[in-house]
């Protein structure tokens, strides 16, 4: 629903078939896919041993000699499988619908509106044609004050008019071309005075009257054609495991060359400037150089050569300095922002290596979350285990959001912001599993209420004596 209501705007008013708008949601719907099953194993793990634990299923298991892990280790093989689907899941099948979605969402937002002109209100859908009707009668589909302006000939404004008492309008069965049927009307077109001044222009036009006139108008972009689809394959979301690390690995190499030539250009081109003499009028100073070393010979003092100068070539010298210094800096600039971006973009990539692994393993992390606490709070239902698991697949979801903005602005690694959110709630699920095997009563309330009674009546005590 979220992403259909982003594309909302994209998608009415197009004249869609029903069967493209249930391609883009299937497509849609694989790629939610690696989100909600860590979700949906969480809830069930829940449910699960929370009936077992509420009917004390659990308990006559344990007074049987089995232990909570005896009686996990069947599921724990199942999430294990259902880890190593998500991944071959997030690995083959979502790069797949990724290009088919993206492909398919390209030539939607390509395609045009329904003809579908409005009463007073310009109609700009056809090329090089503006058209407005007065009135529209929708039983017979007649058309009223119609106003047409042409134009075919560029950068010469409205020129040519076409104005019709009534008319009918359709579109061809191959949907190729508009035809509007004229009736009553007259049409205005200005002729173009060359090589004359304007006080001397006398705007000539030639007027036509007619009783019917039929126009045709080719319509472009209004059917919907299909892309190429390996123009986005190359995209981070369309690639697998191994192609996005061969990705990584050439975007790696591009930014280092990239590095390198800046670092080039600034020592070569700028830090050590050097600027030949090109006075023509003297030639044996037409090639005289500065040499880089004499930068570094002590005996070369470069305040004793710039005061020695006059004070015309001091000025001259100063404000070439000052322009240098100006396109160093845009040089500089510009360079920090084309890496920072090349940066960031090989971040996109690493993300996406991570998100196939890390998402799968939420399936086991979220699991020896969700087994342990409904062995200890003992609801089953859709109650209490639905209010559990939403509220640990928020931090989850949180947690792992935080991180992949973290690694896409280059705060953290990409190896440490898209595992962030395992390595906070694995402890916590080892935590949980180590409560629920002892029997403790972690998330029993008479026992906190216990507790804090014990304190008050500790304190009432202390104030007696």
């Amino acid at each position: 629903m979220q992403w259909l209501w982003k594309y909302i705007d994209e998608l009415v008013g197009k004249g869609l078939e029903w069967y493209i708008i249930a391609k883009l949601l299937l497509y849609v719907s694989t790629w939610l896919v690696p989100m909600a099953l860590p979700l949906a194993v969480l809830l069930a793990s829940i449910m699960t041993f929370g009936s077992l634990g509420e009917y004390n299923e659990l308990t006559a298991l344990k007074s049987s000699g089995i232990s909570l892990q005896r009686i996990l280790l069947p599921i724990i093989v199942l999430s294990v499988i259902m880890s190593i689907g998500a991944f071959y899941f997030s690995n083959h099948i979502i790069p797949y619908t990724n290009l088919k979605m993206s492909s398919l969402l390209w030539d939607v937002r390509q395609l045009r509106p329904e003809l579908n002109i409005k009463e007073g209100v310009f109609f700009n859908g056809i090329d090089n044609y503006s058209i407005k009707i007065g009135e529209k009668n929708k039983q017979n589909n007649t058309l009223y004050d119609i106003m047409i302006y042409n134009h075919l000939k560029e950068h010469k404004g409205n020129i040519n008019t076409t104005i019709a008492d009534s008319g009918y309008m359709k579109v061809t069965p191959d949907s190729r071309f508009l035809v509007l049927q004229l009736y009553s009307g007259k049409s205005y077109e200005e002729q173009i005075e060359k090589n004359v001044r304007n006080a001397d222009k006398k705007h000539p036009q030639r007027r036509e009257t007619f009783e019917e006139q039929t126009l045709m108008f080719r319509l472009k972009g209004f059917d919907l054609t299909r892309t190429d689809e390996n123009l986005f394959k190359k995209h981070y979301q369309m690639l697998n495991l191994g192609q996005l690390s061969t990705a990584v690995d050439s975007l790696k190499i591009t930014r280092e060359n990239r590095q390198e030539l800046f670092y080039t250009n600034i020592l070569k081109s700028n830090y050590f400037k050097i600027i030949p003499n090109r006075d023509k009028r003297n030639p044996d100073t037409s090639n005289i150089m500065l040499d880089t070393i004499q930068l570094y010979d002590k005996s070369f003092d470069i305040d004793s050569v710039f005061e020695s100068l006059e004070y015309e070539k001091k000025k001259k010298a100063i404000d070439l300095a000052l322009n240098y210094a100006r396109s160093t800096n845009s040089y500089i600039v510009s360079s920090k922002k084309d890496l920072h971006n090349r940066a960031k973009w090989i971040n996109r990539h690493l993300i996406e290596w991570h998100r196939k692994f890390s998402l799968s393993f939420a399936c086991l992390v979220l699991f020896f979350i969700g087994a342990p606490l409904g062995a200890i709070i003992r609801k089953g239902g859709l109650g209490m285990p639905m209010v559990v698991s939403v509220l640990f697949f928020l931090l989850y979801y949180i947690i792992s959001i935080t991180g992949e903005k973290f690694v896409r602005e280059g705060i953290l690694p990409s190896y440490q912001g898209m595992w962030l959110s395992s390595v906070i709630l694995l402890p916590l699920g080892i935590f949980l599993t180590y409560k629920a095997t002892t029997d403790s009563a972690v998330l029993n309330i008479d026992t906190y209420m216990n507790f804090f009674k014990r304190i008050i009546k500790l304190k009432n005590k202390k104030s007696s004596n």
